[in-house]
């Protein structure tokens, strides 16, 4: 497939300062006024550039409007306050789902030709919004946190740090049900645990990201849905490598999506399709599909490009290639489980070199959980249906290269579907543990080359092998 085209926005030759509209640098006076003045006024006369000169602007959420472009100069940085009279409670989607969430830093829903551009950097202050889990930072950073806000919960994994009391308190309660018919009134006390993600772009068209810093969110970083025409190009996104649902960019239902020359360094999955969870995500009827990602580096994060564990309404013809992993805890990942459902199906991925991947350079696993506090219920279903069991097939990884990492390959399907039709072409991973394959079949390997890091002599050489209906250790 592959043969497409990414529609960019076009912008008039109009252009407009925040300053015009009375907008102060600082960082210590409001602009939230002025800078959504400025996009809706020129938003109004048919669009242009909107520009953010060199300088801190501090701000509230901003709305994006069709034909706009907001452009952040060299020095410019975009940094937002938190406060409940700016973040109200709506009813959106995160995780696959409909759920109540806080507005976004920046956010735009069915909007047309829509830029962020430019040199500067968009700050979601996330700090101030997520929660920290201690195992994952050290005793100082642990212990200057707790100089800020006395609230922990304690788990079996250790404490789990929130920055203020009304996060802490509604963690506690947990969410309100979308279904309850007050759930935005009794959700907005607690205004702060329904953490927002910083960049949520909704049924928008024609949509270019280029050039800037998107970093420290409330939860994700970039969580494009249901768009389409999507380019996104030369980009940093970062978060604090602790940052908790820290994710780098969530691509979910969208189609037409061009990826490349984009930096990651995050708290959680970097490169992430996605397309809705369980039966309520599969009642819209839209895969991610038509996406091509090239020439990115990771950093940092959990899983260097990672399809699920949301792709209920599918993912396909996907192409992610000359790509950098360099220290992610997994590389290459598939995640899906019992209750999803969906087909993930026709994914290249070429040309990808990977360095100290803590645990599996290459993994397929249909059995993804997530650690839940007690009060929190599972998600897989009461009964199981066919439309319930993921699956994946006729998946290409070839000219891929790791050194150092946990574990080399796992594939790990289901008894009712295992994971079948996957190639390995040209493989080469240094590793301390090697293969396991468990419930797939039609799994062929060519020129696939497994070495025991810690004993040179341990090593599997697969020339053109095939292995159907298996389980296996190697």
């Amino acid at each position: 497939m592959q043969t497409f085209t990414v529609e960019l926005p076009v912008f008039p030759d109009r252009q407009v300062s925040i300053t015009d509209y009375k907008a102060v640098s600082g960082g210590i006076e409001s602009n939230t006024a002025a800078i959504n003045q400025a996009i809706t006024e020129l938003s109004k006369l048919g669009g242009g550039t909107v520009n953010v000169p060199e300088g801190i602007w501090l701000t509230g959420p901003i709305t994006l409007k069709s034909n706009i472009n907001l452009h952040l100069e060299k020095g410019a940085l975009i940094t937002f306050d938190k406060n409940p009279e700016e973040y109200p409670i709506i009813l959106t989607n995160y995780e696959g789902q409909p759920r109540l969430r806080a507005v976004s830093p920046i956010h735009a829903f069915d909007e047309e030709n829509i830029a962020i551009t430019g040199e500067g950097v968009i700050d979601g202050n996330g700090h101030e919004w997520r929660p920290l889990k201690e195992f994952k930072v050290t005793k100082k950073q642990w212990q200057a946190r707790l100089k800020k806000s006395p609230y922990v919960i304690d788990t079996k994994e250790g404490g789990i740090w929130y920055p203020s009391k009304t996060s802490y308190e509604g963690c506690l309660e947990g969410e309100v049900s979308v279904e309850d018919p007050d759930a935005l009134k009794k959700a907005a006390p607690n205004y702060d645990l329904y953490r927002p993600v910083m960049t949520n772009l909704v049924r928008c068209n024609k949509i270019l990201i280029e050039g800037v810093t998107l970093q420290n969110s409330p939860a994700w970083n970039l969580h494009p849905l249901l768009c389409t025409n999507l380019t996104l190009r030369n980009a940093f996104i970062r978060n604090a490598n602790f940052a908790q649902n820290g994710d780098g960019l969530d691509l979910e239902s969208c189609r037409f999506v061009d990826i490349y020359g984009v930096k990651f360094d995050v708290g959680d999955d970097a490169i992430c399709i996605k397309s809705g969870k369980n039966a309520i995500g599969r009642k819209i009827t839209v895969p991610t599909e038509h996406v091509r990602i090239r020439d990115c580096v990771v950093y940092h994060g959990h899983g260097g490009f990672v399809i699920g564990s949301e792709m209920s309404r599918g993912v396909r013809d996907v192409v992610i290639e000359n790509c950098l992993f360099l220290g992610t805890d997994t590389g290459i990942r598939f995640k899906s489980a019992i209750g999803r459902g969906g087909v993930v199906e026709d994914i290249t991925i070429r040309n990808i070199q990977m360095t100290d991947i803590e645990e599996d350079a290459i993994i397929f696993t249909m059995g993804y959980t997530l650690f839940r506090l007690d009060h929190q219920a599972s998600d897989e279903p009461d009964t199981i249906s066919k439309e319930d069991i993921p699956e994946f097939k006729n998946i290409t990884i070839r000219d891929v290269n790791c050194l150092r990492a946990g574990q080399a390959i796992k594939i790990d399907g289901l008894e009712q579907m295992p994971i079948h039709d996957i190639i390995l072409e040209n493989v080469m991973i240094q590793a301390k543990k090697a293969i396991e394959i468990k419930n797939a079949n039609q799994i062929f390997f060519k020129n696939v080359s497994v070495t025991n890091q810690d004993n040179l002599d341990q090593s599997f050489v697969f020339k053109e092998d095939v292995l159907s209906d298996c389980s296996h250790n190697f």
